[in-house]
Protein backbone atom coordinates (compact mmCIF):
# COMPACT_ATOMS: atom_id res chain seq x y z
CA UNK A 1 0.00 0.00 0.00
CA UNK A 2 2.66 2.50 1.18
CA UNK A 3 4.57 1.61 -2.15
CA UNK A 4 1.41 1.94 -4.31
CA UNK A 5 1.14 5.87 -2.60
CA UNK A 6 5.09 6.43 -3.23
CA UNK A 7 4.92 5.76 -6.76
CA UNK A 8 1.74 7.44 -6.97
CA UNK A 9 2.50 10.52 -5.48
CA UNK A 10 5.60 10.18 -7.46
CA UNK A 11 3.54 10.16 -10.95
CA UNK A 12 1.86 13.22 -9.49
CA UNK A 13 4.49 14.85 -8.83
CA UNK A 14 6.43 14.20 -12.41
CA UNK A 15 3.07 15.27 -14.08
CA UNK A 16 2.98 18.40 -12.24
CA UNK A 17 6.60 19.19 -12.78
CA UNK A 18 6.24 18.44 -16.99
CA UNK A 19 2.87 20.71 -16.97
CA UNK A 20 4.90 23.53 -15.44
CA UNK A 21 7.73 22.83 -17.81
CA UNK A 22 5.25 22.92 -21.10
CA UNK A 23 3.95 26.26 -19.91
CA UNK A 24 7.11 28.12 -19.52
CA UNK A 25 8.27 26.95 -23.14
CA UNK A 26 4.92 28.11 -23.98
CA UNK A 27 5.63 31.87 -22.26
CA UNK A 28 6.74 34.29 -24.76
CA UNK A 29 10.56 35.26 -24.46
CA UNK A 30 10.90 39.11 -23.67
CA UNK A 31 14.71 39.96 -25.16
CA UNK A 32 15.90 42.69 -23.58
CA UNK A 33 16.90 45.75 -26.13
CA UNK A 34 20.25 46.70 -26.91
CA UNK A 35 21.28 50.47 -25.45
CA UNK A 36 22.13 52.05 -28.37
CA UNK A 37 21.52 55.41 -28.01
CA UNK A 38 23.23 58.15 -25.42
CA UNK A 39 23.69 57.97 -21.85
CA UNK A 40 21.82 60.02 -18.97
CA UNK A 41 25.20 61.66 -18.35
CA UNK A 42 25.70 62.08 -22.10
CA UNK A 43 22.23 63.88 -22.23
CA UNK A 44 22.82 66.30 -19.60
CA UNK A 45 26.16 67.41 -21.42
CA UNK A 46 23.89 67.53 -24.63
CA UNK A 47 21.45 69.70 -22.65
CA UNK A 48 24.46 72.34 -21.53
CA UNK A 49 25.88 72.29 -24.70
CA UNK A 50 22.84 73.73 -26.60
CA UNK A 51 22.61 75.99 -23.77
CA UNK A 52 25.64 77.69 -24.62
CA UNK A 53 27.58 75.98 -21.53
CA UNK A 54 29.56 73.57 -22.94
CA UNK A 55 32.27 74.38 -20.55
CA UNK A 56 30.76 74.08 -17.63
CA UNK A 57 30.23 70.10 -16.30
CA UNK A 58 26.90 68.97 -14.96
CA UNK A 59 28.64 68.70 -11.36
CA UNK A 60 29.48 72.24 -11.61
CA UNK A 61 26.81 72.88 -12.59
CA UNK A 62 24.74 71.28 -9.73
CA UNK A 63 26.92 72.64 -7.40
CA UNK A 64 26.06 75.76 -8.45
CA UNK A 65 22.79 75.02 -8.17
CA UNK A 66 23.17 74.18 -4.53
CA UNK A 67 25.11 77.08 -3.60
CA UNK A 68 21.60 79.36 -5.01
CA UNK A 69 19.58 76.95 -2.94
CA UNK A 70 22.05 77.68 0.31
CA UNK A 71 21.80 81.60 -0.61
CA UNK A 72 18.35 81.60 -1.15
CA UNK A 73 17.56 79.52 1.86
CA UNK A 74 20.04 81.92 4.45
CA UNK A 75 17.90 85.57 2.67
CA UNK A 76 14.68 83.43 3.00
CA UNK A 77 15.42 83.03 6.81
CA UNK A 78 16.52 86.31 7.65
CA UNK A 79 13.38 87.80 6.24
CA UNK A 80 11.20 85.33 7.44
CA UNK A 81 12.77 84.25 10.57
CA UNK A 82 10.83 81.44 12.64
CA UNK A 83 9.12 79.85 9.79
CA UNK A 84 9.19 77.45 6.30
CA UNK A 85 9.27 80.06 3.94
CA UNK A 86 13.18 79.82 3.41
CA UNK A 87 12.63 76.89 1.49
CA UNK A 88 10.47 78.28 -0.87
CA UNK A 89 13.67 81.30 -1.00
CA UNK A 90 16.05 78.13 -1.46
CA UNK A 91 13.81 76.71 -4.04
CA UNK A 92 13.41 79.97 -6.04
CA UNK A 93 17.42 80.20 -5.92
CA UNK A 94 18.32 76.91 -6.92
CA UNK A 95 15.24 77.28 -10.02
CA UNK A 96 17.22 80.45 -11.33
CA UNK A 97 20.26 78.16 -13.26
CA UNK A 98 17.74 76.04 -14.52
CA UNK A 99 15.62 78.34 -15.47
CA UNK A 100 18.11 80.43 -17.67
CA UNK A 101 19.76 77.58 -18.85
CA UNK A 102 16.33 76.15 -20.38
CA UNK A 103 15.81 79.59 -22.12
CA UNK A 104 19.05 80.04 -23.40
CA UNK A 105 18.94 76.13 -25.14
CA UNK A 106 15.22 76.75 -26.34
CA UNK A 107 16.51 80.71 -27.66
CA UNK A 108 19.45 78.62 -29.31
CA UNK A 109 17.81 75.68 -30.68
CA UNK A 110 15.54 78.25 -32.42
CA UNK A 111 17.70 80.15 -33.99
CA UNK A 112 19.70 76.95 -35.02
CA UNK A 113 16.66 75.44 -36.51
CA UNK A 114 16.03 78.95 -38.46
CA UNK A 115 19.42 78.86 -40.02
CA UNK A 116 19.99 75.59 -40.92
CA UNK A 117 17.32 74.94 -44.23
CA UNK A 118 19.25 78.38 -45.59
CA UNK A 119 22.84 76.68 -44.21
CA UNK A 120 22.01 73.23 -45.96
CA UNK A 121 20.70 74.83 -49.33
CA UNK A 122 23.92 77.20 -49.29
CA UNK A 123 26.00 73.91 -48.38
CA UNK A 124 24.40 72.34 -51.84
CA UNK A 125 25.49 75.06 -53.60
CA UNK A 126 28.92 75.35 -52.64
CA UNK A 127 30.00 71.68 -52.79
CA UNK A 128 27.84 70.92 -56.35
CA UNK A 129 26.98 73.76 -58.40
CA UNK A 130 30.78 75.69 -57.67
CA UNK A 131 32.52 72.68 -57.40
CA UNK A 132 34.39 73.18 -54.02
CA UNK A 133 35.44 70.45 -51.75
CA UNK A 134 33.44 69.34 -48.68
CA UNK A 135 35.53 70.61 -46.36
CA UNK A 136 35.61 73.96 -48.44
CA UNK A 137 32.14 74.46 -48.48
CA UNK A 138 31.39 73.76 -45.39
CA UNK A 139 33.77 76.08 -43.83
CA UNK A 140 32.43 78.59 -45.95
CA UNK A 141 29.24 78.57 -44.67
CA UNK A 142 30.12 78.15 -41.17
CA UNK A 143 31.87 81.67 -41.34
CA UNK A 144 28.04 82.93 -41.98
CA UNK A 145 26.32 80.65 -39.64
CA UNK A 146 23.93 82.49 -36.68
CA UNK A 147 26.43 84.23 -34.10
CA UNK A 148 25.48 81.13 -31.58
CA UNK A 149 27.34 78.21 -34.10
CA UNK A 150 30.02 80.35 -35.31
CA UNK A 151 32.03 79.26 -32.24
CA UNK A 152 31.22 75.08 -33.02
CA UNK A 153 32.67 75.80 -37.03
CA UNK A 154 35.85 77.82 -35.68
CA UNK A 155 36.88 74.88 -33.63
CA UNK A 156 35.81 72.19 -36.33
CA UNK A 157 38.16 74.96 -39.00
CA UNK A 158 41.09 74.61 -36.52
CA UNK A 159 40.95 70.96 -36.07
CA UNK A 160 41.04 70.75 -40.23
CA UNK A 161 43.73 72.85 -40.14
CA UNK A 162 45.90 70.72 -37.46
CA UNK A 163 44.62 67.47 -38.73
CA UNK A 164 43.51 67.75 -41.81
CA UNK A 165 41.25 64.65 -40.37
CA UNK A 166 37.76 65.16 -42.29
CA UNK A 167 36.48 62.62 -39.43
CA UNK A 168 37.64 63.65 -36.39
CA UNK A 169 36.62 67.60 -37.52
CA UNK A 170 32.96 66.53 -37.54
CA UNK A 171 32.92 64.99 -34.08
CA UNK A 172 34.66 67.98 -33.22
CA UNK A 173 31.86 70.15 -35.37
CA UNK A 174 29.02 67.51 -34.01
CA UNK A 175 29.95 67.68 -30.63
CA UNK A 176 30.15 71.09 -30.31
CA UNK A 177 26.53 72.02 -31.45
CA UNK A 178 25.00 68.76 -29.77
CA UNK A 179 21.96 68.92 -32.82
CA UNK A 180 20.32 66.74 -34.56
CA UNK A 181 20.28 68.17 -37.80
CA UNK A 182 24.24 68.89 -37.54
CA UNK A 183 24.62 65.57 -37.07
CA UNK A 184 22.10 64.17 -39.85
CA UNK A 185 24.31 67.30 -42.05
CA UNK A 186 27.95 66.13 -40.90
CA UNK A 187 27.34 62.13 -41.21
CA UNK A 188 25.99 62.96 -45.15
CA UNK A 189 29.17 65.05 -45.73
CA UNK A 190 31.52 62.25 -44.37
CA UNK A 191 30.12 59.34 -46.53
CA UNK A 192 30.06 61.97 -49.78
CA UNK A 193 33.93 62.65 -48.90
CA UNK A 194 35.38 59.17 -48.19
CA UNK A 195 33.08 57.72 -50.70
CA UNK A 196 31.89 60.57 -53.48
CA UNK A 197 29.37 60.24 -56.12
CA UNK A 198 26.35 62.01 -57.13
CA UNK A 199 24.05 61.56 -54.33
CA UNK A 200 24.79 64.46 -52.20
CA UNK A 201 22.86 66.69 -53.70
CA UNK A 202 19.81 64.90 -53.69
CA UNK A 203 20.43 63.68 -50.09
CA UNK A 204 21.12 68.04 -49.05
CA UNK A 205 17.94 68.92 -50.63
CA UNK A 206 16.05 65.91 -49.27
CA UNK A 207 17.58 67.27 -45.79
CA UNK A 208 16.39 70.64 -46.49
CA UNK A 209 12.78 70.39 -47.37
CA UNK A 210 12.42 67.91 -44.47
CA UNK A 211 13.89 70.94 -42.03
CA UNK A 212 11.72 73.55 -43.77
CA UNK A 213 9.11 71.32 -43.01
CA UNK A 214 9.62 70.68 -39.75
CA UNK A 215 10.16 74.84 -39.26
CA UNK A 216 6.92 75.29 -40.46
CA UNK A 217 4.99 72.59 -38.56
CA UNK A 218 6.14 74.08 -35.14
CA UNK A 219 5.45 77.62 -35.88
CA UNK A 220 1.86 76.18 -36.83
CA UNK A 221 1.86 74.13 -33.77
CA UNK A 222 3.57 77.44 -31.44
CA UNK A 223 0.39 79.92 -33.21
CA UNK A 224 -2.47 77.23 -32.03
CA UNK A 225 -0.96 77.05 -28.56
CA UNK A 226 -1.00 80.66 -28.28
CA UNK A 227 -4.32 80.78 -26.35
CA UNK A 228 -3.17 77.47 -23.75
CA UNK A 229 -0.12 79.23 -23.05
CA UNK A 230 -1.38 82.60 -22.23
CA UNK A 231 -4.05 80.45 -19.69
CA UNK A 232 -1.20 79.15 -18.45
CA UNK A 233 0.03 82.59 -16.85
CA UNK A 234 -3.07 82.17 -14.96
CA UNK A 235 -1.85 79.13 -13.16
CA UNK A 236 0.52 81.90 -11.36
CA UNK A 237 -1.65 85.48 -11.35
CA UNK A 238 -4.72 83.88 -10.12
CA UNK A 239 -3.45 82.29 -6.97
CA UNK A 240 -0.83 84.87 -5.77
CA UNK A 241 -3.30 87.33 -6.37
CA UNK A 242 -5.70 85.77 -3.85
CA UNK A 243 -3.43 85.45 -1.89
CA UNK A 244 -2.29 89.50 -1.71
CA UNK A 245 -6.06 90.08 -1.65
CA UNK A 246 -6.49 87.98 1.80
CA UNK A 247 -3.62 89.91 3.15
CA UNK A 248 -4.75 93.19 3.08
CA UNK A 249 -8.08 92.72 3.99
CA UNK A 250 -9.08 92.96 7.97
CA UNK A 251 -6.66 90.30 10.06
CA UNK A 252 -5.55 88.28 7.04
CA UNK A 253 -2.22 89.31 6.97
CA UNK A 254 -2.33 87.56 10.93
CA UNK A 255 -3.75 84.49 9.26
CA UNK A 256 -0.52 83.59 7.65
CA UNK A 257 1.52 83.53 11.06
CA UNK A 258 0.73 80.31 12.55
CA UNK A 259 2.82 77.13 11.83
CA UNK A 260 -0.08 75.41 9.99
CA UNK A 261 -1.27 78.30 7.72
CA UNK A 262 2.57 78.23 6.79
CA UNK A 263 2.49 74.87 5.70
CA UNK A 264 -0.67 75.11 4.01
CA UNK A 265 1.04 77.86 1.88
CA UNK A 266 3.91 75.98 1.51
CA UNK A 267 1.90 73.04 0.08
CA UNK A 268 0.00 75.55 -2.37
CA UNK A 269 3.53 76.73 -3.70
CA UNK A 270 4.51 73.37 -4.61
CA UNK A 271 0.67 72.92 -6.21
CA UNK A 272 1.26 75.82 -8.22
CA UNK A 273 4.65 74.94 -8.97
CA UNK A 274 3.95 71.51 -9.81
CA UNK A 275 1.05 72.77 -12.08
CA UNK A 276 2.91 74.89 -14.27
CA UNK A 277 5.74 72.20 -14.65
CA UNK A 278 2.74 69.59 -15.89
CA UNK A 279 1.36 72.82 -18.20
CA UNK A 280 4.63 73.03 -19.71
CA UNK A 281 5.04 69.62 -20.35
CA UNK A 282 1.53 69.24 -21.84
CA UNK A 283 2.58 71.97 -24.39
CA UNK A 284 6.06 71.05 -24.82
CA UNK A 285 6.97 70.54 -28.90
CA UNK A 286 9.27 67.04 -28.87
CA UNK A 287 12.71 68.02 -29.66
CA UNK A 288 15.04 65.16 -31.90
CA UNK A 289 16.90 62.45 -30.44
CA UNK A 290 20.58 62.79 -31.59
CA UNK A 291 20.90 59.41 -33.93
CA UNK A 292 24.56 60.07 -34.78
CA UNK A 293 25.89 60.79 -30.97
CA UNK A 294 29.81 60.64 -31.15
CA UNK A 295 31.72 60.30 -27.50
CA UNK A 296 35.22 60.20 -29.49
CA UNK A 297 35.20 64.52 -28.80
CA UNK A 298 33.96 65.83 -25.82
CA UNK A 299 32.64 69.29 -25.68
Amino acid sequence: MADLLTSGAGGFLLAVLAGLGTALLALPVRRRRPTTGPSRRQRLDDLLVQAGLGGVGVREFAAVAVVLFALGALVGWVLFPGNLLWLVTGAVGAAVPVLAAHQRRTRRLDRSRDAWPRMIEELRIQAVSLGRSIPQALFAVGRRAPEEMRGAFDAAHREWLISTDFDHTLAVLKAQLADPTADAVCETLLVAHEIGGTEVDRRLAALVEDRILDLQGRKDARAKQAGARFARSFVLIVPLGMALVGQSIGPGADAYASPGAQAAVLVALVMIAACWIWAGRLMRLPNEDRVFHDDRTGP
